[in-house]
């Protein structure tokens, strides 16, 4: 798991241990600021680093709100404030501002720890659903096959089929196999349709049919040389 960032915005030191000491507990690695200035300056220097910021609202020298200003002008990143007023004012103007979550003390750590949790998990950058293999690109939210950035037509069937042989990429696939797991298991024709459709797909395939090799006695494999 990547290494998480998170940076403690309070000037109470007993709350930034608090706080800090349960983060630690999950193993996210936590940076400090003791007012709203040093939150500023931490910030800038490790921006490319920190996941999320817990902020507190009340602090000298630059208070949570104008800080949460400056922030959201260079970043959308993750922000929790944390302050000792709960009017729904307060929480309507933080969201107002950017703000993505709102905690007002005194606060259980464990819910604390469970929120920046929920949070990191709802903002993490989504997984990319398309990979390329030598060249043939398989989006798997859309079930569109590319080659070299052109996409091919490909039926239901035969995009099933490719995408078995190439999870299974220089593995030797049993027709038996192939069938159980692209057909399945109530499928009960001739397991020649699968050479008919592999031939389709290399067809489509063009040059990088090559990549589906027949494996005599046994099956297909697909192998990128």
């Amino acid at each position: 798991m990547n290494e998480i960032t998170i940076l403690v915005v309070d000037d109470e030191s007993r709350m930034r241990k608090l706080i800090k000491d349960f983060l630690m507990k999950k193993e996210y690695k936590i940076l400090e600021a003791v007012d709203g200035e040093d939150a500023i300056k931490v910030f800038e220097e490790n921006q490319e680093k920190i996941n999320l910021i817990l902020l507190d609202v009340m602090m000298p020298k630059l208070d949570g709100w104008s800080v949460l200003r400056q922030i959201r002008q260079k970043s959308n990143i993750p922000i929790i404030m944390l302050t000792a007023r709960g009017e729904e004012q307060d929480e309507l103007f933080g969201f107002e501002l950017g703000v993505d979550e709102y905690i007002s003390k005194p606060f259980s750590p464990k819910i604390l720890v469970a929120r920046v949790e929920a949070l990191l998990k709802r903002t993490a950058p989504k997984k990319s659903n398309v990979y390329d293999i030598g060249g043939i690109e398989i989006d798997t939210d859309g079930r569109t096959v590319k080659v070299d950035s052109k996409v091919i037509e490909l039926s239901l069937r035969e995009y099933e089929l490719l995408k078995f042989l190439v999870d299974n990429k220089g593995i030797a696939l049993s027709r038996d196999k192939i069938l159980n797991n692209v057909w399945n298991y109530d499928y009960y024709g001739d397991s020649r349709t699968i050479d008919s459709h592999i031939k389709k797909i290399r067809h489509k395939l063009g040059k990088k049919g090559k990549y589906i090799e027949t494996m005599r006695g046994v099956g297909y494999k697909f192998e990128i040389k």
